[in-house]
């Protein structure tokens, strides 16, 4: 039997977080109210600066805005975390920002009437150091936390991509990680190596050695490579993290 597995689409993925946490009339509503105080305080877009860390608040055409495309930071940050993901400003992307991007840019500030400013990315980390083609999302700030996105381009995730980076999401999933594996060596080891007949003190004995080998190889080489949990990284700028 042919097992096909689709790869994971970023946007859906967003789409799926937020509306298990907002409904779209709401988020319409909130996006509403944002806009109109930012209407009312004549409030200036700031020019971004060279560190990506003001706050930007673009000024968007309440008629025009597509609610498919506004997200919430903490659905953001939830699919960074999840798929090991950095949302960064333009300034650390190393890849190359199509034409089309450009183009979807211009047609929006057209249509809303606006310059629009701030932008950031949600990319693969590597996609902050290296050149690649992995499921790029540009977005523009909106204010009060809330982001809208510009355009998508690049493959979709892989399909394993959820499942190979759980163990980096935090803390207690690496440890958890390490449990088992610890769990599974210390069961690989024969019956009988060290004594006649294993008694259970002997199997946890081996099972504490296992977890502290592999423990230790794994925050050595962490410590190594500079590498953090997806809960810690996910806007980080510092590349070895």
């Amino acid at each position: 039997m042919k097992l096909n597995l689709s790869h994971t689409n970023i946007q859906k993925q967003l789409l799926r977080s937020r509306s298990k946490r907002v409904s779209e009339e709401k988020i319409l509503q909130q996006v509403q109210d944002i806009l109109k105080a930012a209407e009312n305080q004549n409030d200036v877009i700031l020019e971004a600066l060279k560190d990506g860390s003001s706050a930007y608040r673009n000024i968007f055409n309440f008629d025009h805005l597509e609610s498919n495309r506004i997200f919430h930071i903490s659905d953001i940050e939830k699919i960074c975390v999840i798929y090991r993901l950095r949302f960064l400003s333009t300034k650390y992307f190393k890849g190359n920002i199509p034409h089309e991007a450009i183009s979807e840019i211009k047609r929006l500030e057209q249509q809303h009437d606006t310059s629009l400013k701030g932008f950031k990315i949600l990319a693969p980390s590597k996609l902050f150091k290296l050149k690649n083609a992995d499921d790029p999302l540009l977005m523009a700030p909106m204010g009060n936390d809330y982001y809208y996105l510009i355009h998508k381009w690049g493959n979709d995730l892989s399909p394993f991509r959820k499942i190979f980076m759980w163990p980096f999401r935090t803390f207690e999933n690496f440890a958890l990680v390490l449990i088992i594996s610890s769990f599974l060596l210390a069961l690989l080891v024969p019956d009988g190596m060290f004594s006649p007949r294993q008694t259970t003190a002997e199997f946890f004995m081996i099972f504490f050695f296992m977890f502290k080998w592999v423990a230790g190889l794994a925050i050595f080489f962490g410590i190594k490579k500079g590498k953090n949990f997806s809960s810690e990284i996910w806007n980080s700028k510092y590349y070895n993290a």
